[in-house]
C-alpha cells in the first residue's frame, strides 16, 4: 500500500515503500490489516502499541478495510488488537529507523459467549427490565421516555436461533415525566390509544453475529401498521437473583422511522425546523425468569 513505480514504460524507478510516509530518520513504520475468520475485514477493531516498558506509545482503530498505520520511533513493540465478539490479539515486533513492519494480515477468532439459557419457557421480568426511547426535539435535545407497563414470553428453543418471543407493551404506560407530552403522545396525533390499545413485537428468528451479539428480527405492531424489525441485541449471560433464582440477561437496541408506522404528525418552527425529529431510538433492558 505505500509502493509506487514512477517513470515511463522504458524507465521505471521502483521507490522504497515508505516513499509517501514522512517519518523522522528515528522512526519507522508498523502497520497490518484485521481479518475476521472468512477474511472479511474487521472495521474500527481497537488497538494499543507499547514499548519494551509497557507504556502506552499509540492507541486508535482500524479503518474500513481493517488496516492501520502508525510511525513510531525505532525499537521493539507489544501490539494488542481488539474488537468486539472477538478473542484479543496479542504480537511483539522490531520497528527498524525509516523500515516498514508489516504484521500483514492478522486473523481474529470469535470469542466464545457467555452460556445460553436453557430450553424451555422464559418471561420478561418487569421489576429489573426496561423499554425506554430517545427522540429527537426541534433539532437540538433529545426527549427521553419509557413505557412503564410490558409484558414478554420467550420460548428457548434447540438450536437456540429458532427460539421465538412475543412482547406486549401497553400504548397508555407511556411516559416521558411530562403529562402534557404524555396526553399528547397518547393521542391520535401519535399513538391513538384508543383505537391501538398496545403495540406488540413478535419473532421466531435470531442470528448470532460472533460472541454474545445477536441479531432478532421479528414483525412490530406499532399504530395498527406492522413492519419487520432488526434489534441488535447483546446477550449479557446467565446469573442468580436474590432469591437463588435463574436469570437470563441482555440489552438490545433498533431504530424506528414514524414514517414506516403512520405517527407522521408534525408542526415546524418558524426556522422550518420539525418539532420532532423522522426516527426514534429504542434502548432494551430485559431480564428473563423461567415461566413458573
Amino acid at each position: 500500500m505505500f509502493g509506487r513505480w514512477l517513470g515511463n514504460r522504458t524507465n521505471r524507478v521502483h521507490r522504497s515503500p515508505l516513499a509517501a510516509v514522512q517519518t523522522p530518520p528515528d522512526a519507522g513504520v508498523l502497520s497490518c490489516r484485521v481479518l475476521d475468520p472468512v477474511n472479511e475485514p474487521v472495521a474500527h477493531a481497537e488497538f494499543a502499541v507499547s514499548d519494551a516498558m509497557g507504556r502506552t506509545v499509540v492507541t486508535g482503530g482500524t479503518d474500513p478495510y481493517g488496516s492501520f498505520v502508525t510511525t513510531v520511533p525505532a525499537g521493539e513493540y507489544r501490539l494488542a488488537v481488539t474488537a468486539e465478539g472477538y478473542a484479543p490479539y496479542r504480537a511483539t515486533t522490531l520497528v527498524g529507523e525509516n523500515s516498514l513492519a508489516s504484521l500483514g494480515d492478522v486473523t481474529l477468532q470469535v470469542a466464545p459467549g457467555p452460556d445460553l439459557p436453557a430450553t424451555g419457557d422464559w418471561e420478561i421480568e418487569p421489576t429489573h427490565s426496561s423499554i425506554g426511547f430517545t427522540a429527537r426535539h426541534i433539532g437540538l435535545a433529545r426527549i427521553h421516555g419509557r413505557f412503564n407497563t410490558f409484558a414478554g414470553a420467550v420460548r428457548i428453543a434447540d438450536p437456540v436461533e429458532q427460539s421465538a418471543m412475543h412482547v406486549v407493551i401497553d400504548a397508555a404506560s407511556i411516559d416521558t415525566n411530562v403529562r402534557m407530552r404524555d396526553d399528547h403522545l397518547r393521542s391520535a396525533d401519535f399513538l391513538d390509544i384508543q383505537r391501538f390499545p398496545t403495540l406488540e413485537f413478535y419473532s421466531e428468528r435470531c442470528v448470532n453475529r460472533g460472541g454474545s451479539r445477536w441479531a432478532v428480527t421479528g414483525a412490530l405492531s406499532l399504530h395498527g401498521v406492522t413492519r419487520t424489525v432488526t434489534l441488535d441485541m447483546e446477550y449479557l449471560g446467565l446469573g442468580n437473583g436474590m432469591e437463588g433464582e435463574m436469570r437470563a440477561a441482555c440489552r438490545a437496541t433498533t431504530e424506528l422511522h414514524r414514517d414506516d408506522f403512520t405517527v407522521s404528525w408534525q408542526t415546524m418552527l418558524a426556522r422550518g425546523i420539525a418539532v420532532v425529529g423522522p426516527s426514534i431510538k429504542i434502548d432494551l433492558d430485559v431480564q428473563l425468569v423461567p415461566k413458573s
